[in-house]
């Protein structure tokens, strides 16, 4: 059936393309994230571990809402690590970081996806579409947010 949400299928393409970035962006930091809190140790162990765990469920709730847009435009969304990892703009860890590495690992990633989600202004604002810059909106809120703290953490 033809979809008729007053945004032509030129430019409901576009933006599916550029959420999909944006969805293999937050499944990545959801997946690294949640290693980290597995694989934490130190001295800050139980603040770093519970924060983890506050961050990796905040992700789980976005992949679905990024996702569910995805498929309101009329486009499959990705779903299989090999197209995030095609999709993605964060790199993936292989290793066990010691933990003040573990969170400049994610301010960089989080400074990732604030990135890839800008990016899709442009387009979303000359299509017109209000529920996808909402989405952006707040996704850059949260993971500026993030940043910011887990930043902070790093000070000496």
């Amino acid at each position: 059936m033809k979809i008729e949400i007053g945004i032509n299928e030129s430019h409901r393409e576009q933006i599916a393309q550029g959420l999909s970035k944006l969805l293999a962006d937050s499944y990545t930091l959801y997946l690294k994230t949640h290693n980290f809190h597995w694989n934490v140790t130190g001295p800050m162990f139980t603040s770093l571990h519970e924060m983890f765990e506050v961050h990796y469920t905040e992700l789980a709730t976005a992949v679905d809402e990024i996702a569910e847009r995805i498929r309101a435009l009329g486009f499959p969304a990705p779903g299989s690590y090999s197209q995030f990892a095609a999709l993605t703009s964060i790199e993936e860890e292989t290793t066990v970081p010691n933990a003040s590495n573990m969170v400049e690992q994610l301010v960089v990633a989080h400074e990732a996806v604030v990135s890839t989600a800008r990016s899709l202004f442009p387009l979303v604002e000359e299509a017109g579409d209000e529920v996808s810059a909402d989405i952006l909106t707040q996704r850059m809120t949260v993971h500026e947010k993030t940043a910011w703290m887990l930043r902070s953490l790093l000070e000496k």
